[in-house]
């Protein structure tokens, strides 16, 4: 008697080639575009409806492959996609996979399955939605250009996501009840940046990538300080300014569109950087520490709240830099403290809030999601897509651990060492 045995699926043959990369079984269930399924049944299914899926990975194996043909619609996941990220990440990190390329044997098994498979073929074009820059990298040219990709994209769009205040930066959550939300974790984020500075009447603060005025209009409203904020998106300008208008007050505070390496009008008693230092790129930075500094009145203070990472990726990985934010860089916060120091400034305090970061972006991410015909309407399904595997990935990426986020503050000493902080803490 013969037995017959059952031709490999579609399914089988790619998890048997992604077992093969990974060491291991599959960690999420896949379901091929002929309708077969393979690999666990417990959690996400990661659904690839066109072979085109495939023939990226094979131009562009591992993260930015992925995410073009997430994008695009060639692949989908079915369940919660930040669960299927969790999944990956973990069996990455337990082979010792995270960083890794992938080997010459395992592209040469991938070419002879997608030959099998009828895969082959040119290089598939980028999802429209990828940024196009030109010219040198952090040039003014180039940042106004990165800048105005990400921040430009839709005042309107940043309105569905954000808090009433367009805060696009992580909360501080002092609250847990459920009457304590996004809008109060960010006013209380305000505030403590303000409380830090010592903010008080008839001061000159310096809000460096102001955004849309959040902290700008925050401290003239509840500080009584006078308010300069630059930024390079023309969009976030004139958001800002129509609302300082609306709310009375426009002699209070001045938005800029202006490149921080041409504010001379200093000096200031405060200087705020809240998320912006990501932009200014890792050759720039002595500049931008520096140029802070001379800004800064004897003891004024500076706040800065930046995002950081390990040294084994500094930048924002291929993903985040070709669909979210061109140029971005980020360093261990260790490394940053030392390039404050190094342009002079006294740092008197590391604020680590990485943990707050989760939170708010599981809040922008579930707005995503409730306002998703809204987003898909206003900036099509391509860009809505990379918002939410952003966001998806981002919250991920806080919680383990892989970024941070830190409030640095540092103040300018006068000459005879003498810094005007208080003894005690905020």
């Amino acid at each position: 008697m013969t037995l017959l045995t059952r031709r490999p699926t579609v399914a089988d043959r790619l998890a048997g080639l992604a077992a093969g990369v990974a060491g291991g079984s599959l960690p999420v269930r896949l379901r091929a575009w002929d309708g077969s399924e393979a690999g666990p049944s417990d959690g996400p299914t990661l659904v690839i409806r066109d072979r085109a899926a495939l023939r990226r990975l094979l131009w562009h194996p591992g993260e930015l492959g992925l995410a073009q043909a997430y994008i695009a619609g060639e692949i989908d996941v079915e369940g919660d996609l930040a669960d299927g990220l969790r999944r990956v990440w973990r069996q990455a990190r337990e082979r010792g996979l995270t960083g890794a390329r992938v080997s010459w044997p395992d592209r040469m098994r991938a070419v002879r399955t997608a030959t099998g498979l009828g895969v082959l073929g040119p290089r598939p074009a980028a999802p429209s939605a990828q940024a196009r820059l030109d010219g040198q990298v952090h040039t003014r040219e180039r940042d106004r250009a990165a800048i105005s990709y990400h921040y430009d994209l839709s005042n309107e769009f940043y309105q569905l996501i954000l808090d009433p205040a367009m805060a696009y930066s992580c909360g501080y959550w002092t609250g847990t009840g459920p009457e304590y939300g996004l809008a109060e974790a960010q006013r209380d984020k305000l505030d403590l940046i303000c409380r830090k500075l010592g903010l008080a009447p008839g001061m000159r603060l310096l809000d460096v990538g102001c955004g849309w005025g959040s902290l700008s209009l925050h401290a003239a409203r509840h500080y009584g300080v006078t308010v300069t904020g630059v930024t390079l998106s023309a969009r976030q300008r004139a958001f800002a300014v129509a609302r300082a208008e609306r709310e009375g007050l426009s002699g209070a505070v001045d938005i800029r569109l202006q490149d921080y390496r041409d504010i001379a009008d200093g000096p200031y008693d405060a200087v705020a950087s809240v998320e912006m230092g990501e932009h200014v790129g890792a050759d720039q930075y002595p500049t931008f520490a520096a140029r802070l500094h001379d800004l800064l009145a004897p003891c004024g203070r500076l706040l800065i709240q930046q995002m950081s990472r390990g040294t084994d990726q500094p930048g924002g990985g291929a993903f985040i830099e070709s669909y979210v934010a061109p140029d971005m860089h980020m360093r261990p916060v260790g490394e940053t403290v030392s390039l404050l120091a190094a342009a002079g400034l006294e740092i008197r305090d590391v604020h680590a809030m990485r943990e707050h970061y989760v939170r708010t972006v599981d809040v922008w991410a579930r707005t995503l999601e409730e306002r998703w015909s809204s987003v898909v309407e206003l900036v099509g399904e391509p860009v809505a897509r990379v918002w939410r595997l952003y966001l998806a990935g981002g919250a991920l990426t806080f919680a383990e651990g892989r970024m941070g986020v830190d409030q640095i503050l540092a103040v300018r000493r006068t000459g005879d060492g003498v810094s005007g902080m208080p003894p005690v803490r905020v």
